[in-house]
């Protein structure tokens, strides 16, 4: 019995929020939902009130700083959580690929059988189903040597740790071609016939599969200028990152923040489209490349068009417009004095992706020589302060009076333009 108890505790304990299980991800899972609940309670407690200590309660000034730094430590603990959960899934998930890529064999193995009644088996499934298993032995051990970065999907993986959809949509592409390719392959191989071999040899012609082919340069191409453009506009302070956590399969069709982009989805659904009919087309002439009809190529075209072009006109930088002394009820009006808080408008301070509070805690004012941090100020489900448009910062004793420089950095790192103040004594 005490043998017992003693494993059960040291499984029970070895599943905590310091996982040692190696790949395990159930203890990674608990601490976060653990830590997220702390911290949602602490911070609901603090907006309606509660759980300040009596020597700041006194002051609104030094009870907010106590609340900000109580809530950035809390933050941290969370994200720590969060991450080790990321990683934890990301080990995880090659195997989920691997099942996925072979349980779609089986799936074809299942239509063709079903299909094939009445009908009779014929060459062409079978060279369906050697290509298909060629195409999952391969993706198989693409995950296998990716196994830490997400199996099959870690090439799709963007380097802020999202699921790229340019990638995304390429990728599919290139896999549907190299399927194609082997299914001709196949037939060729089992032909025994010299004009059977010559029909299948010129249905890789290039005006048999011209739309197929087009589409394919295009996707690809602009999987590489998507990234170059991404990561130049980064580099050159004009567009905001915040890498996440882990990939999700809603990044396909959505921004760094969560809300869905009409540009990916419209991307993504007309390749979809694309695709099943080209596959429709290879089911029925398995003899040649599929015949994408130019119509529906061009319509792709258009497509991808606008998403690269949505992918230029994304993000911004960050900017002030004003800096005006905050007032309280019942305050009287004045200029800014050193102790003061001042209220910083403008647009693009909250990074897509950043509304976490361990990143919203990264945000800084820069008050001439003195960097401030943002305070957080908790309500009822989230945050007043910092906000994208809006920021609230005391000025420290630090600031000599006269006219100073006030600048934003973002938690993405990306710097605001100046705007001057005056501060009096």
């Amino acid at each position: 019995m005490a043998v017992q108890q003693t494993g059960e505790g040291a499984h029970a304990g070895a599943h905590e929020g310091g996982c040692t299980c190696g790949d395990c991800p159930h203890g990674a899972r608990a601490g976060h939902r653990r830590a997220v609940a702390e911290f949602l309670l602490k911070r609901d407690a603090f907006a309606a009130g509660q759980g300040l200590p009596a020597a700041v309660a006194h002051s609104a000034s030094a009870s907010r700083q106590w609340v900000s730094e109580e809530l950035t430590q809390s933050a941290e603990l969370v994200a720590e959580r969060r991450r080790a959960e990321g990683r934890a899934w990301l080990t995880r998930l090659w195997r989920r690929t691997a099942f996925t890529v072979w349980g779609l064999v089986v799936v074809l193995l299942l239509v063709q059988s079903l299909t094939a009644i009445g009908a009779g088996w014929t060459a062409a499934r079978t060279a369906g189903l050697l290509a298909a298993f060629a195409v999952a032995v391969a993706l198989t051990a693409a995950s296998w040597f990716h196994r830490a970065r997400g199996g099959a999907i870690a090439p799709v993986i963007g380097e802020d740790n999202r699921l790229s959809t340019s990638r995304a949509v390429a990728a599919a592409w290139v896999l549907f071609a190299a399927f194609s390719v082997l299914v001709l392959a196949g037939r060729l191989g089992a032909a025994s016939d010299r004009t059977e071999r010559d029909a299948l040899i010129s249905g890789l012609e290039l005006a048999r599969g011209a739309g197929v082919v087009t589409v394919l340069a295009v996707v690809c191409g602009i999987a590489v200028l998507v990234r170059r453009v991404v990561g130049t506009r980064v580099l050159g302070q004009r567009l905001q990152k915040i890498r996440a956590d882990r990939p999700r399969a809603a990044d396909l069709l959505t921004d760094d923040s969560g809300r869905g982009t009409f540009t990916d989805i419209q991307y993504v659904a007309m390749s979809t489209v694309a695709l099943a009919f080209a596959a429709v087309r290879l089911a029925r002439r398995p003899d040649q490349l599929p015949d994408l009809p130019w119509g529906l190529a061009v319509l792709v075209l258009i497509s991808a068009a606008t998403y690269l072009t949505g992918k230029y006109a994304e993000g911004g930088r960050p900017v002030i417009l004003s800096v005006v002394r905050a007032r309280e009820a019942g305050d009287l009006d004045g200029p800014i004095r050193t102790g003061d808080d001042i209220e910083i408008r403008g647009a693009g301070f909250v990074p897509p992706g950043a509304q976490s509070a361990d990143r919203l805690s990264r945000m800084v004012v820069r008050i001439g020589p003195v960097n401030v941090h943002v305070p957080l100020v908790p309500v009822t489900g989230g945050f007043s302060n910092p906000s994208d448009t809006v920021l609230t910062v005391p000025v420290p004793a630090d600031v000599e009076p006269g006219r100073v420089e006030v600048q934003v950095v973002t938690a993405a790192g990306l710097e605001t333009n100046r705007c001057t103040i005056d501060v009096l004594d």
